[in-house]
Parts: C-alpha cells; sequence; structure tokens
C-alpha cells in the first residue's frame, strides 16, 4: 500500500530522448508544471526530493530466462492495447541486456554488436527469441536505470516502471488510444491531439501541453513523461495497478511490472 500524495513533495514522470531523459515534474508546493531534460537517470533523482515518486518508460527489472511474450507484463499490457500494442517492445533478459555495452563507433558495428547481443537472447529464451532493433536501441537507458537502482538502495520503491501507451489506455478509462503517435517515424499531429486532450481533461493545463518541448526531447517524448507523471501521482495515492499483480522480481531484488 502506497503512501497518499499528501505525504510526497513531489513526484515526476521520466522518458528517454536523444539528449538524455526528459521529466515533468509536479512539486507539492507548486501550482506551475516543470519539464527539463536531464544527461543522466541519476540528475533527476538528485534534483527532487528524497520521497519522491518517479514514473519512468523504461524497463525495470531484467530476468535470467524469458519465456513467450517478454518478461511477462509486455504481454500482460499489450492484451489491453489493441492497434497499440505494437508499441511495447519485448525486452530479452538480463545477460543479453548487458552482452554489448562498448560504445559503437559506425552503423556497421551497432547492427553487428545486435547480432552477437542476440544470440544471447536466444540462448536465454523459450522459445529461442531474437532482440528487435527497437528494443536494442534502448539497452545503453536500460542499463543506466538498472545500476541506478540497483546502487541505491531503497530507490526502487518509489522508482516505478510504466508505458505511455498503458498510461493513456488507463487514464483514458480503459480504452487504448485510436490512433498513433508516430507515422513511419514521424510525429503524427491527429495522435498528438488526441492525447494532449486527454492529459488536458486529466488536469494538465492545455498552455503547458502546447509548449515547445525542451530542447533534447521530442513532442512526443514530452507529452509521454507527461503521461508518466500522472502514473507517479496515481502511485503516490494507492491508486495505480501493476501488470502484473503483484509484480514479479529479478535476481537483483528489482521489482518486474508495468503500473497504471
Amino acid at each position: 500500500m502506497t503512501r497518499a500524495v499528501s505525504s510526497f513533495r513531489a513526484v515526476a514522470g521520466v522518458d528517454g530522448c536523444k539528449a538524455g531523459w526528459i521529466a515533468v515534474i509536479r512539486r507539492a508546493e507548486e501550482s506551475d508544471l516543470e519539464a527539463s531534460v536531464f544527461l543522466r537517470f541519476e540528475d533527476i533523482v538528485a534534483a527532487l526530493p528524497i520521497d519522491a515518486v518517479i514514473a519512468v518508460d523504461m524497463p525495470i527489472g531484467l530476468p535470467d530466462r524469458i519465456s513467450i511474450g517478454g518478461r511477462g507484463p509486455e504481454r500482460l499490457v499489450r492484451e489491453k492495447l489493441g492497434a497499440r500494442q505494437s508499441s511495447v517492445f519485448s525486452i530479452p533478459s538480463r545477460s543479453a541486456v548487458y552482452a554489448e555495452t562498448a560504445a559503437f563507433t559506425t552503423v556497421d558495428a551497432w547492427y553487428a554488436a545486435h547480432r552477437r547481443a542476440s544470440v544471447v537472447a536466444r540462448a536465454t529464451s523459450h522459445p529461442p527469441r531474437a532482440i528487435s532493433i527497437q528494443a536494442f536501441g534502448i539497452f545503453g537507458k536500460i542499463r543506466e536505470l538498472d545500476e541506478v537502482l540497483r546502487t541505491h538502495t531503497g530507490l526502487a520503491e518509489r522508482v516505478i516502471e510504466s508505458h505511455p501507451e498503458a498510461a493513456f489506455w488507463r487514464l483514458n478509462g480503459g480504452r487504448e488510444m485510436q490512433t498513433p503517435k508516430k507515422i513511419r517515424g514521424q510525429v503524427n499531429p491527429a495522435g498528438m491531439e488526441e492525447r494532449k486532450a486527454l492529459l488536458s481533461a486529466c488536469v494538465i493545463g492545455r498552455a503547458f501541453l502546447d509548449r515547445a518541448p525542451p530542447r533534447g526531447a521530442g513532442a512526443d517524448d514530452f507529452l509521454d513523461a507527461a503521461a508518466m507523471m500522472l502514473v507517479a501521482e496515481r502511485h503516490a495515492q494507492g491508486r495505480a495497478s501493476p501488470f502484473p499483480d503483484p509484480p514479479g522480481r529479478d535476481s537483483f531484488g528489482l521489482p518486474i511490472a508495468i503500473w497504471t
């Protein structure tokens, strides 16, 4: 059972972005929301009160072996999202995520590393499954977050995993979004407007949502972080739900669940 939001001085929603991490922050003593880009996830933690609840669009908890559908949370959430389910990537085992940690100097080196990591992923999944290009692209941030949570004892109790489309589904009364945020890699104005309207109905000011995102973050990253902030608030109020319920744990004791 989580504490009431009144006992927390801040909540934050976080999404990965080109320049690092974008955070949308609500502080108890301020009426205006903040939006900032941070180079490192650890910088976000340092900028917030020690009891702040943070919801992040990044996998937390890495099993040693993977079964059908990913870690478990991915499969459960996809069932709710209809046409939006492809936005939920399958994350492989811990050893696959950590198989290739060197910096890549060329595109060819990046693809070669992806192939090598996929060998590890197949060996640690049943049935054997390679890694999607999209999932491989966020491995660096998964490792960064994983290392922060394993280093700072107790932080995983107030830093929770969520997913933007799962958050929008929950905020929309259990109905998935009707239009995608992006089409062929480009922002879709209709999808952005659908999500802005929902966030505005959830008492995020339209002027805030219509502002340009902070430098280094995309417009879609900005809206995703705003949705994550609302999940963090729900969690602080004891109203958020985990998939699965109760959450699993990996070999380091980190929770494995997507919260909405």
